[in-house]
């Protein structure tokens, strides 16, 4: 996620990393250069270069940004639950750092330890990539059963939770906790199998591919018939604003691409390896063992 000074008019005016324009300058450099070609062949008078119908190309922009409009509202919405969803994760893990305060030492110990491992997992299920247990398991004591097991399981969050919930089951059984308090923190991992289920929710059903498919071309279509609109008004300044406006309606396009997937590695993708390290680093200091260090920004981008 890109993290930068928003009141500095001049930085906005020409930022250049973590901006959709990177993005869509091929296609822009292609737009303008077919745009400038049009315009001089028809100054020059070697072709009449056919203009499109204002009134069929307005109603065409119109139906086009509606469009955009539906599908960038959609992508961020999805993109502002996961943010709620991650969210909810860091509360409920403060609320099990809280009132794990009643277990004994070592099953604390552990259960905070899985808690750890469960939101690694996550994030690595969510990006689906191999989860890289050698990274953390310096910092995390699991058995080895457990590794094995880690390793193997098709849901690792979930396998990560019954752990959890295995610990306090077997605490309920030993008479360390009363019924009030198993209940309680029971809810608790509850809460992050709701979690878990709403991101899994989130990354397992797309928008519909059909439906991406009708705006990008419609997208391109609109961009390509710019310069034969609008080439008999603007004249010489046909070029400029084509790849204005094509700056507009291609970037809105690529910005609703990524926000549709908030938990992936682009730019304005969920910071989730900064999210499970501040949770890390809380629950460490919670039970007074060594900390990793803060994810540092990465040419503003917090990853």
């Amino acid at each position: 996620m890109i993290v930068r000074d928003k009141n500095n008019i001049i930085q906005l005016l020409f930022s250049w990393h973590g901006t959709i324009l990177p993005k869509v300058i091929p296609e822009l450099m292609i737009l303008m250069l077919i745009s400038g070609v049009a315009t001089f062949l028809s100054y020059q008078h070697h072709i009449d270069v056919p203009q499109v119908p204002a009134l069929g190309f307005t109603v065409f922009g119109i139906i086009l940004s509606i469009f955009l409009g539906f599908r960038n509202n959609a992508s961020y919405d999805r993109w502002w639950e996961g943010r709620k969803l991650w969210g909810a994760l860091i509360a409920t893990t403060r609320h099990i750092d809280r009132d794990s305060h009643i277990l004994s030492t070592p099953r604390r110990e552990r259960t905070l330890h899985h808690l750890i491992c469960f939101t690694n997992v996550l994030r690595d299920r969510l990006r689906q990539q191999t989860a890289d247990l050698e990274h953390y398991l310096e910092r995390v004591a699991l058995s080895t059963e457990a590794v094995n097991d880690l390793k193997d399981h098709i849901n690792a969050p979930q396998y990560m939770l019954s752990l959890m919930q295995k610990e306090l089951f077997e605490a309920y059984k030993a008479g360390e906790l009363s019924d009030i308090l198993y209940t309680q923190l029971n809810n608790h991992i509850i809460e992050l199998g709701a979690v878990q289920a709403g991101c899994d929710r989130i990354a397992g059903t797309p928008l519909p591919y059909a439906y991406a498919v009708l705006l990008n071309r419609a997208v391109y279509s609109f961009c390509f018939l710019l310069p034969f609109s609008l080439g008999s008004v603007l004249g010489i300044w046909t070029p400029i604003l084509v790849g204005l406006l094509a700056y507009m309606f291609l970037g809105l396009d690529k910005l609703g691409a990524e926000l549709e997937e908030p938990f992936g590695k682009q730019d304005n993708d969920l910071p989730l390896d900064s999210i499970v390290r501040l949770i890390e680093r809380e629950l460490l200091t919670s039970l007074k063992q060594p900390l990793p260090p803060t994810i540092a920004l990465d040419k503003h981008n917090l990853h």
